[in-house]
């Protein structure tokens, strides 16, 4: 049975086209990974499927009564309500229909013998319903699902309006996941989990019945949890049956395939046109010279796909840092209560560290002390002397209505239109890409520009929070690559072992730091 059919869709932006005539079928318990390279158009089509969006053309078809759960990161969370009441939000309309039950049954002594049929027939599908759907041991389920992702750690009864960027992810995610809807729509789910409750969320989708839409550059969890891949490429979207690792051996014989039928045809065009250039004017010849022609125009030329630009990511090294990076002195992380004992850590020269631990514990928060952009709850923190600092932000809020290049410009006024435009290249981002508005881009295209701000200033230490949300397989791997030839310091925040175990020299676990666990 068909959840969602799309039909003949198109799509683009400020003159750029992104979809061209998709067409989709999403079956009950498919669980299908939509992925592509940056910008290639997979968060557009999440929006448009579920009416955020407007398409171009084309005609998108949810089946009758189908109950659809976006995860939307944009989300707001109402001030005022706790975690757990957020969560319970989840059953709302099942504590509605418990109310209407209520309200039947206290009108029942007012009604004829022929209404009192009919309110009794009404209770007793209600509360099948309520029974089908585990009503009555729904604060059970929440606070399963909320120890799943880690919320419990924070105390359930806390305001969601006192939570970082990360936290209300997850809030919404467990929201998202207790509503158990016919169509789970998920962009990104891992970016803001730690290791341990993405093993949670890979164990819950691999039992998920229902089907599911997973868009994810993190390709040991795509790779475990799917059975179905789209591929977003060139403005088209295709089929692949099978998880990632499958989708990778046939995309790759497939390209092979094209690459060799495609060097035949340019081969067999050539020898054609050279007997039409030779014969045409030949009398004796000239049929034979128009039959090659009508056969030239008949051909179905096999085009090759574009070569997608890759990134290249070079880090400019600074000068030589002295011994001491940062030392922290009886340092208390906090706001206006502390998140951690008193720290006594020493980083110098040559280290490379990956701090891990659970969402909320204050791994951005240390990092943000260091640096200076907050204060202390307690403590201090010296910085080494001739520091060259790169730091890359997990989180920019604002909505930014400066163009690529006009970003670059900000951080390089000097700099050229050539030399602005070379850099934002050597990133990977097209010409479409620099010339449009940075709130129009993807999350990925976003993290390319910011990343090339920091490639391009000299540094001798980078603290990157999370560097890798967002980002493709490419754009990964060659962010791994550099880091490994980067000679200066390196604090790196991350939740991908894959990512961060060939990257690190040292793993601290702020957990063993902290008092909010």
């Amino acid at each position: 049975m068909s959840i969602l059919t799309v039909k003949n869709l198109n799509h683009g932006y400020g003159g750029r086209e992104i979809l061209k005539d998709v067409s989709f079928r999403l079956l009950k318990g498919e669980h299908v990974g939509l992925i592509g390279a940056n910008g290639e158009g997979k968060s557009s089509f999440m929006n448009i499927i579920t009416g955020k969006l407007e398409p171009d053309e084309g005609q998108i078809e949810w089946s009758k009564r189908v109950r659809v759960g976006y995860l939307d990161q944009n989300a707001v969370l109402e001030k005022g309500m706790s975690i757990r009441d957020t969560l319970r939000g989840a059953f709302k309309y099942l504590f509605d229909l418990e109310q209407e039950m209520q309200d039947l049954y206290m009108k029942m002594g007012e009604v004829s013998e022929e209404e009192l049929a009919d309110m009794l027939e009404d209770v007793g599908t209600i509360q099948d319903i309520l029974d089908h759907n585990d009503f009555y041991i729904v604060d059970s389920k929440v606070a399963e699902t909320a120890r799943g992702l880690g919320l419990e750690e924070l105390g359930l009864d806390r305001d969601v309006d006192d939570l970082s960027g990360g936290q209300r992810t997850k809030i919404l995610l467990a929201k998202l996941l207790l509503e158990k809807p016919d169509i789970l729509l998920l962009d990104e789910p891992t970016n803001y989990l730690d290791e341990q409750h993405i093993v949670w969320l890979k164990r819950y989708l691999q039992e998920y019945e229902n089907a599911f839409l997973l868009i994810s550059h993190d390709i040991p969890f795509l790779d475990s949890v799917v059975n179905l891949i789209y591929h977003v490429e060139d403005k088209e979207v295709t089929r692949y049956v099978g998880n990632y690792s499958d989708f990778e051996r046939v995309y790759e014989a497939k390209k092979l395939q094209l690459e060799a039928a495609y060097k035949r045809q340019q081969q067999e065009i050539a020898e054609l046109e050279d007997f039409v250039a030779r014969n045409k004017a030949r009398v004796a010849t000239r049929n034979m010279a128009m039959s090659r022609q009508k056969k030239l125009d008949k051909m179905d030329i096999i085009e090759l796909a574009r070569e997608k630009p890759k990134p290249v990511f070079n880090f400019k090294e600074g000068r030589t840092a002295g011994k001491l990076l940062f030392e922290t002195r009886d340092l208390i992380i906090g706001y206006e209560s502390p998140l951690s004992k008193p720290l006594n850590l020493r980083m110098e020269r040559g280290q490379r560290i990956a701090i891990v631990g659970a969402n909320g514990i204050g791994k951005t928060t240390f990092v943000k002390s260091i640096l200076g952009q907050i204060n202390p709850y307690k403590g201090e923190v010296e910085l080494g002397d001739t520091l060259q600092i790169g730091y890359f932000e997990q989180e920019i809020k604002e909505k930014n209505q400066r163009t690529c290049i006009e970003e670059i410009w900000q951080e390089f006024p000097g700099w050229t239109q050539f030399e602005a435009r070379a850099a934002l290249a050597k990133c990977g981002l097209t010409t479409n890409h620099i010339e449009s508005k940075m709130m129009v881009l993807s999350g990925g295209e976003q993290a390319k520009v910011r990343l090339c701000k920091i490639l391009n200033r000299e540094t001798n230490i980078l603290f990157l929070d999370e560097p890798t949300n967002h980002l493709d397989v490419d754009a990964k791997e060659e962010l791994k690559r550099a880091l490994k030839e980067y000679k200066g310091g390196i604090l790196l925040i991350s939740h991908e072992p894959e990512f961060y175990q060939d990257v690190a020299t040292e793993i601290w676990d702020l957990e063993q730091h902290s008092i909010k666990l």
